[in-house]
């Protein structure tokens, strides 16, 4: 019989005790589409550490979806909904962005549709949030678990109102909400109107008089016309919580806000504490490409190739569009990877293959990418910065300008408007970063900063969410504004008390000069009297 020394027993006991200390109960609260693919690869790193993850989904979406081989748990909410609404919500927004893009002139009417799209979207939103909290056996199961923390992505509202609800800490995980109100209002983030863009404005921080005038109206346009959406949810928020409450002071109680950007892509500007970078944490080195598309690639020679994509979002074009793109690739000497989806265009050339999916990230990262022709979604566009390829932007909607923008300004990419663009103009957007030298320096660049962090950014979204769990949250980073009034943060209580003193004080030595110009004028002339 082996007999093992008792040093050893101590050692396989704390080591037991450490893997039990560090696993923990995770909830995700998650919103769809390219959002999902960013949650998804935290939460597959949450399940390489041993922590156990459970999903709450609605059971129409695009891409969350359960696999019986994952070791992620998924509780499926039931909505009345399908999945064929969503797409059109999404196609009326491309459509918003397409006939009011964010311009001098347009601003009012594009808000204002964005507040009516954003209606539906409560409609939507809600009967996740139903599903959930107005289920007493799925509540009574996740009080069960005992989760640690809930992570949420605030695009789809309730995450919050759930954590509160099952008592644990809750995090946010996102690029920005619409319109960025709940940043600045609920986050406290400090915004000066004179450097720091209003999302959706396609603006940077080097702006001139009238786009510093664009960026003042912006701001409270933006917070005036998400009002009554903002109401709505304050009315369910302060029905569930049973007390006056609202969106915005539930969501300031958030522990920590991971931002899918970094420095490579933001512009300076002031953040807090509790504000953490994580953009680009889903980009990896290239893998092998198939057989058959290493080949083409490699016929390609010293040319290079050209990776082309819409995103996941946008399945097809016009055939008159879709004409117009392939005319102009025809007409250049590398060789085109295209994810579409629709119908083969006629002026399709011989240099073009057409793919229902392609591996992006490996392609990007592959030797021969010369150029990246994006929609401007924030997880393309880092995977273009991880690999250093420049870029042709074709923003549709949502951030995607605001994301070229960007892109623009650091000097790594060209934008081509999607309603206005002729063969001619793709074309020469192609030539530009592709035989432009400071295009491709620029990526670089950009490429250099993102990989020059002391932290990889998935590692430290990791962090972060293990340390609220072992922590029971991160209040020490909350700043003291989370419990001032609108006026007490812009010190107006102060500012109208000093005012208050001035005027008295000016009151004062008026009516004090006064009654001596008074006395001094009946002493005189008593003088004269006598």
């Amino acid at each position: 019989m082996i007999i093992i020394p008792k040093f050893y027993h101590h050692l396989i006991f704390n080591l037991t005790l450490i893997e039990i200390v560090l696993s923990g109960n995770v909830l995700i609260w998650p919103t769809d589409g390219s959002h999902w693919l960013n949650i998804k690869i935290i939460l597959e790193e949450l399940n390489q550490r041993n922590h156990n993850v459970t999903v709450l989904a609605s059971s129409a979406t695009l891409f969350i979806n359960s696999n019986s081989d994952s070791p992620v748990n998924f509780e499926v909410i039931p909505v009345s909904y399908k999945k064929s609404n969503i797409d059109s919500l999404i196609e009326h927004m491309i459509m918003l962005w397409i006939d009011h893009r964010p311009t001098p002139l347009t601003l009012w009417t594009f808000y204002k549709e964005l507040g009516k799209l954003l209606d539906t979207f409560f409609r939507i939103n809600i009967q996740i949030c139903d599903g959930v909290l107005n289920n007493p056996k799925l509540m009574a199961r996740l009080w069960k678990s005992r989760f640690d923390v809930l992570l949420a992505d605030p695009v789809t509202i309730c995450g919050d109102l759930v954590a509160l609800k099952l008592g644990i800490p809750f995090m946010y995980t996102l690029r920005f909400s619409p319109a960025s109100t709940v940043e600045r209002h609920c986050g406290k983030i400090p915004a000066p109107v004179s450097y720091v863009p209003a999302a959706l404005s396609e603006l940077t921080d080097q702006m001139t008089f009238g786009e510093r005038l664009k960026n003042t109206i912006s701001y409270p346009l933006q917070d005036y016309i998400f009002q009554s959406y903002w109401g709505e949810w304050n009315s369910y928020y302060s029905k569930v919580l049973g007390r006056p409450t609202t969106l915005c002071e539930t969501m300031g109680k958030a522990e920590i806000w991971l931002i899918r950007t970094y420095w490579d892509f933001e512009f300076p500007r002031p953040y807090l504490p509790n504000f953490e970078f994580v953009g680009g944490l889903h980009c990896k080195p290239a893998k092998p490409l198939p057989k058959e598309m290493e080949e083409f690639v490699q016929s390609s020679g010293e040319d290079g190739i050209v990776v082309f994509s819409l995103g996941s979002m946008v399945k097809n074009l016009t055939e008159e569009k879709a004409n117009r793109i392939a005319s102009a690739l025809a007409q250049i000497p590398q060789k085109v990877l295209w994810r579409y989806k629709g119908k083969k265009p006629a002026t399709l050339g011989a240099n073009t293959r057409l793919y229902d999916w392609i591996p992006q990230n490996d392609l990007l990262g592959h030797p021969k990418a010369k150029a990246f022709i994006t929609h401007g979604g924030t997880n393309g566009i880092y995977e273009a910065i991880y690999h250093g390829v420049p870029m042709v932007g074709v923003p549709m909607f949502a951030d995607q300008p605001d994301n070229i923008a960007h892109m623009k300004a650091k000097g790594a990419a060209v934008e081509v408007n999607i309603n206005t663009m002729t063969s001619a103009d793709l074309l020469n957007a192609l030539r530009t970063v592709i035989n432009e030298p400071s295009y491709k320096e620029n990526a670089m660049r950009l490429k250099m900063i993102h990989h020059d962090q002391p932290v990889k950014p998935l590692d430290r979204a990791v962090f972060w969410i293990e340390f609220v769990m072992r922590h029971k949250g991160a209040k020490h980073l909350r700043p003291a504004a989370h419990n001032l009034t609108w006026y007490q943060y812009h010190s107006l209580d102060v500012i109208g008390f000093l005012l208050a003193c001035v005027a008295t004080a000016v009151f004062l030595v008026t009516k004090c000069c006064l009654f001596s110009c008074r006395k001094f004028g009946k002493t005189g002339k008593k003088k004269k009297r006598e």
